[in-house]
């Protein structure tokens, strides 16, 4: 274990909360919460990201939130607009899904436009967008393909699962990502990282960025190990 791993590993997450149930006052625990151990970001449903945005301004939490999410399968359209608007309530990063189904199908042109119209919004924003392409879904080539197609794209990151597919993020998944976006990109884990252990083995593989919902937890065991 690299003790700048373990003294950093706040940095490394995206402390979320995303289920549609989610209350204000979890909400504004899960701000208190990212402040306190200075995550990188909360990760939250659109409809709360002018509430964080007041609740974290002038900290060195970010704002993220989800376009197209869960399923990917909106359109291209509705995600740039969504994008907009969550940018202009104070979202500065963006996790994006991709069209699961396209890609599957080898639409590959359309896959790519679709993050291309969500990418151009982002960064006329100054933010960054992270494409979720649902590992579970996909197997390796397929993977593959959706990474350069996201590298190709302009976006910022590629990220492995929504946490509401049938699958979470793995270790050989993650290095299968970072081998086909190469050294730059950025490379998100999310989906069942709840341990310390956890979260280590994905950046050992290659992630620089990890979603968990058990962010405390992991930054706690962190603050006890040796």
């Amino acid at each position: 274990m690299q003790t700048d791993q373990v003294t950093g590993i706040a940095r490394y997450i995206d402390h979320t909360l995303l289920k549609p149930d989610a209350t204000r006052a979890q909400i504004k625990q899960l701000c208190a919460e990212a402040l306190q151990r200075h995550f990188a970001s909360v990760c939250v449903n659109p409809a709360w990201v002018s509430l964080c945005a007041a609740l974290l301004a002038d900290s060195d939490v970010a704002v993220c939130t989800v376009v197209g999410f869960p399923l990917g399968a909106t359109l291209t359209a509705v995600k740039s607009f969504e994008a907009q608007q969550a940018i202009g309530l104070g979202a500065s990063e963006l996790d994006m899904v991709i069209n699961i189904g396209a890609l599957k199908s080898g639409a590959h042109d359309l896959v790519r436009d679709d993050i291309r119209a969500v990418a151009d919004v982002c960064h006329a924003g100054a933010a960054l967008l992270k494409v979720i392409i649902e590992t579970a879904l996909l197997n390796d080539d397929e993977k593959v393909a959706a990474c350069r197609l996201a590298l190709e794209a302009g976006a910022d990151f590629v990220k492995t699962s929504t946490g509401f597919g049938p699958g979470g993020a793995t270790a050989h998944d993650v290095a299968l990502m970072r081998r086909a976006v190469g050294p730059h990109m950025g490379v998100k884990a999310s989906g069942g990282i709840r341990t310390l252990a956890d979260a280590l083995q994905m950046i050992e593989a290659g992630a620089t960025r990890l979603g968990a919902s058990a962010g405390v937890r992991i930054v706690d065991e962190s603050s006890a190990a040796p």
